[in-house]
């Protein structure tokens, strides 16, 4: 395990984008409120992110929430298909900031790779909505998809649960609330990158990477007191729970990533309980990569790595769901 900084790895064009990132002026996220903070990260997309891409279906959606509409947008690179999966994407920033918009790009490409509608979710943010909002949000939205509504245009077979960071807790509290909890449809598969899994403690990168990787100690401090979450509560640590019968697995860390090790923990948990998991480590790159990949290029083939992990996965789990369903 990397204890000291000094001796953790660092790509060459992650290095540049940190060099950049840090000698800019002005005051740091954690420094602002919400709104302003949400302006700045928005700013970033088109300068970081690649663009959106070719697909052929782009549609806003409006799913019924516990507290009112929850805006989704459909991405796909067909404009009518098969009946099949679909992805339900939840974006990072701390439960604090980032959309649809932010995430847009990455969506795409998801689409692109798999083949799969993925379907992102604009749930309520804090500090204005703190928790259990997020996920309650979360949970509806993948409700309605399974129950396959008209909107939706598309039948849903199974889901798959994604998202970055704060959204990859999202993805994994989903889908034990619907292991827990049975939809319609089954989740088949679960892609968490580099997620938040235990904030019941500390782990020993969230010292190593506290300060000059992007995501840093005190801005994972304001998250979480924007956030006010029960820490030990499984809606908030999914980590702590009974990881039994959760869906097969694919989760993505990043070496220099203050959160990597609570990533590491989960994928090591979800090993113990028996269920099927690829782990794999973003090498030399840091927290936030699947949304920079225009200003850290090497960030696309981990994607693409990863993609192509979880391409299999979703084909094997959703092959057995159908012997299984034909089996009675």
């Amino acid at each position: 395990m990397e204890n000291d900084v000094t001796e953790a790895f660092v790509r060459p064009d992650v290095s540049a984008f940190l060099g950049f990132l840090n000698s800019m002026p002005g005051p740091k996220m954690h420094e602002l409120d919400a709104p302003a903070a949400r302006l700045v990260y928005a700013s970033m997309k088109d300068v970081a992110d690649l663009p959106l891409g070719a697909l052929a279906t782009i549609t806003d959606l409006a799913i019924p929430g516990p507290a009112g509409t929850i805006p989704a947008r459909l991405f796909d690179v067909k404009a009518n298909r098969e009946p099949g999966p679909a992805m339900l994407f939840y974006h990072g920033g701390g439960f604090v900031f980032g959309d649809i918009e932010t995430h847009a790009s990455f969506c795409a490409e998801i689409a692109r790779q798999l083949y799969i509608p993925v379907i992102s979710v604009d749930y309520r943010l804090a500090p204005e909505n703190r928790w259990p909002a997020a996920p309650d949000d979360c949970e509806a939205a993948a409700r309605w998809v399974a129950g396959n509504p008209a909107e939706l245009g598309r039948k849903v077979t199974s889901l798959i649960v994604c998202g970055d960071s704060a959204g990859g807790n999202l993805a994994i509290v989903t889908a034990m609330a619907l292991r827990d909890a049975p939809a319609p449809v089954p989740v088949i598969a679960q892609f968490p990158i580099y997620p938040a899994t235990d904030m019941t403690k500390d782990y020993p990168s969230y010292s190593a990477f506290a300060e000059g990787f992007l995501l840093t100690r005190e801005t994972m401090d304001w998250f979480n007191a924007s956030y006010q979450a029960e820490a030990s509560h499984i809606r908030t640590s999914p980590l702590i729970g009974d990881l039994a019968g959760m869906p097969p697995a694919v989760v993505l860390t990043a070496s220099l990533d203050p959160i990597r090790d609570q990533g590491r923990a989960y994928a090591a948990g979800l090993a113990e309980a028996g269920v099927p998991v690829i782990f794999r480590e973003a090498k030399g790159n840091i927290h936030g990569f699947v949304t920079i990949r225009q200003a850290i290029p090497s960030s696309q083939g981990d994607v693409a790595g990863a993609l192509a992990a979880l391409k299999t996965v979703i084909a094997e789990a959703e092959g057995e769901r159908v012997m299984a369903q034909a089996a009675g």
